[in-house]
């Protein structure tokens, strides 16, 4: 009896495998960057993600202060590396081009925020990026410090200073404003 129980575990175990290469090797899972992800992938993608960010992202406050010149610090690294996916302070209004043709598309910023995310969680995303997504790892670019002043922007996006957020006003997304 359990001699059986064992074969048809091993056996649906072998036949699931070759129905998931038979669906990669037909082309019939998408692979291009325009397709719509399925339920499977998404969940398989924020689950995965989730799981990652409890086990592995500091624990720690943010180290950088709150203050206006850290966020102005925040505002110049964001144009200068995030803008150009995240958008600038028009939002969904305004997606670069880039953006536009991104899978995942990336959230605009100042329309879909992440201010409600721990500054540790935004640190870990940035520092090492999201797999399967065109979020890149700027740990071979920016310091700890520069990760943790982009954290501290991000979080604090829709309640900056006046002077903040004139700077932040002027940021700009894409090159040329395509109209």
């Amino acid at each position: 009896m359990l001699k059986g129980v064992m074969s048809g575990i091993v056996l649906t175990l072998v036949v699931a495998a070759l129905v998931g290469f038979g669906l990669l090797h037909s082309g019939l899972i998408p692979a291009n960057a325009d397709a719509t992800p399925g339920p499977i992938e998404t969940w398989m993608a924020k689950t995965s993600l989730h799981a990652t960010l409890r086990r592995e992202a500091p624990t720690e406050p943010n180290p950088v202060a709150l203050t206006d010149p850290n966020l102005l610090e925040g505002v110049d690294l964001y144009a200068r590396n995030c803008a150009v996916c995240h958008g600038d302070s028009r939002g969904a209004a305004a997606p670069s081009p880039i953006a536009k043709g991104l899978y995942q598309k990336p959230p605009q910023l100042a329309t879909d925020g992440v201010e409600d995310d721990p500054d540790a969680v935004s640190f870990w995303k940035i520092k090492h990026g999201i797999r399967l997504t065109a979020m890149p790892s700027f740990r071979g670019t920016l310091t700890d410090q520069q990760m943790w002043t982009l954290a501290l922007f991000v979080g604090h996006m829709d309640k900056l200073p006046p002077a903040v957020q004139q700077a932040w006003q002027q940021v700009r997304n894409w090159p040329v404003d395509a109209k």
